[in-house]
């Protein structure tokens, strides 16, 4: 699944995992990004008191606890095509995988470059 994004937008995710059967966290991984840990979880009657926007930690990596959640924010300023997947390869094949299009912005520092001139045709 591809997700656009305009460029120098705020994304925040919440990734959750509901999995009953097993105890294996899920290390998220987004390339091309740091972000910031705004909370994570267990309980969902206590842990939104935990929701930090003031002070969060900053990541390239964040744990999904079983049967808990994660809540990541990045600032999309980084134009391009991005992968974001759990970390256990098997858990990729099974779809814990999204990418990220970020829109180029307007200056030429906020765009993709072209391709080289002498880039061989496909």
């Amino acid at each position: 699944m591809l997700i656009k994004i305009a460029f120098n937008l705020t994304v925040e995710l919440v990734l959750q995992d509901t999995n009953l059967l097993t105890v294996e966290s899920h290390p998220f991984h987004l390339h091309g990004y740091n972000f910031f840990v705004v909370g994570t979880g267990i309980d969902p009657a206590k842990d939104p008191a935990k929701y930090n926007l003031v002070d969060p930690p900053e990541r390239n990596m964040v744990g999904v606890p079983t049967c808990g959640w994660a809540a990541m924010r990045f600032r999309a300023d980084n134009p391009g095509v991005w992968f974001m997947h759990c970390h256990l390869e098997v858990h990729t094949g099974w779809g814990l995988k999204t990418a990220f299009v970020v829109e180029n912005g307007k200056g030429g520092n906020q765009s993709i470059l072209p391709p080289p001139k002498d880039l061989p045709p496909c």
